[in-house]
């Protein structure tokens, strides 16, 4: 049986763990070629080997650093990529009052600009081309807040209004935008969260399961969008 993306590439962006690194596998193993970008190169390295991948070390948070990851890419993969994953993102809690500036920065850095450069930097190529799909990583506090969150929840209100009004400027474009959105994701993310009460790891979705929500995503017929999915635990 052919493999659903053979021949097609793509793009994942925090790809050396959690959410980024099980996509990346999920993609790869449905046959596409995948170039990883993260900070974190010895795992990049070590996911790229088992992936058959491309390892793209820089950090996301500094654009001359990004641009020059997107140089890499484009360098590689010949073409803007069929599939962007935006999926980098920090999580920090902390009343709003006790957000250290650098803290306040680095995350509107990695979680809203970084996408938004991202998506300026391919989709001149995929709109030449007529085709590609950018899948946005949220997360379920794009739509609902709790008491020191604000930092977070700031930026993924505002990648789920990048989505949309990607999914406007797109139409009849030939170019897909989703965005995947779920709940407490069990991911090393939570080691460095700072203080808050969470639910238990094990309470959690697997990443794998988000993974599986974007291949779901991205394997469907051309004329298909899947505009939003949003997921929890059952």
């Amino acid at each position: 049986m052919a493999l659903p993306l053979a021949g097609r590439t793509a793009v994942v962006t925090g790809a050396s763990r959690g959410i980024g690194a099980a996509t990346a596998r999920a993609l790869a193993q449905a046959g596409a070629r995948v170039a990883l970008m993260a900070r974190t190169g010895s795992q990049l390295d070590g996911l790229a080997a088992e992936t058959g991948g491309i390892a793209v070390p820089c950090d996301l948070r500094d654009p001359a650093a990004l641009q020059a990851g997107v140089e890499a890419v484009l360098n590689r993969l010949g073409a803007a990529p069929d599939i962007v994953v935006n999926n980098a993102g920090v999580f920090r809690v902390a009343p709003m009052e006790e957000l250290a500036k650098e803290t306040i920065l680095d995350s509107v850095a990695l979680n809203l600009s970084a996408p938004l450069l991202i998506v300026s930097a391919f989709l001149p190529g995929m709109r030449a081309r007529k085709s590609g799909h950018i899948v946005t990583i949220g997360s379920i506090a794009d739509r609902k807040i709790f008491e020191g969150n604000a930092l977070y929840s700031a930026t993924k209100f505002g990648a789920r209004a990048m989505h949309e009004v990607l999914r406007a400027e797109l139409k009849g474009s030939g170019i897909r935008a989703t965005l995947v959105a779920p709940g407490s994701t069990d991911t090393s993310m939570w080691d460095d969260a700072g203080g808050g009460e969470f639910p238990p790891r094990s309470a959690m979705l697997a990443a794998e399961s988000v993974a599986d929500a974007v291949l779901y995503a991205v394997t469907r017929e051309p004329e298909t969008n899947i505009d939003e999915l949003r997921l929890t635990r059952t």
